[in-house]
């Protein structure tokens, strides 16, 4: 049985973060610049408050997804709440739970830091990823998806 543990994005990930946010990108048939790369990963691992955090799975010690967060205010709560920005399995371990993982990690983020809930968007296309979407929270009129309690 492999072990699959979740953890916050280090300054020494920053060779697979690329690899992983790379294939992101592609998936959504997009590139940035180096200049891109270089301030989002800086935000990711600055801990400054208010910025995005960044989480990595491995699966026994081999990085195979990430996911990325931010709080923020939320006008319609007293609370902030959790927007999770970008969320990528490699192709050849989806269908595993990595995924869910990352999403239930979020969560517990979110919790810990008292948001009542997180929310993230997808494209319509992205079939798969909405089929564990629909699993785990609830599609909205926006095509948002939001976890609570």
């Amino acid at each position: 049985m492999q072990e699959l543990t979740i953890r916050p994005l280090e300054a020494g990930d920053e060779t697979v973060w690329r690899r992983l946010w790379t294939g992101y990108l592609e998936f959504y048939e997009t590139t940035v610049n180096e200049d891109v790369y270089k301030t989002a990963f800086a935000r990711l691992i600055s801990e400054t408050p208010g910025e995005f955090q960044g989480l990595v799975a491995e699966l026994d010690g081999k990085p195979v997804g990430l996911a990325h967060y931010l709080f923020h205010r939320y006008l319609w709560t007293i609370e902030d709440t959790c927007y999770l920005m970008d969320l990528f399995v490699d192709p050849d371990i989806r269908g595993h739970g990595v995924g869910r993982r990352l999403i239930e990690a979020v969560y517990d983020k979110a919790r810990q830091g008292g948001a009542p809930g997180i929310y993230w968007m997808t494209q319509e296309f992205n079939y798969k990823g909405r089929m564990l979407y629909d699993q785990v929270a609830a599609k909205t009129p926006f095509i948002v998806y939001e976890k609570n309690g």
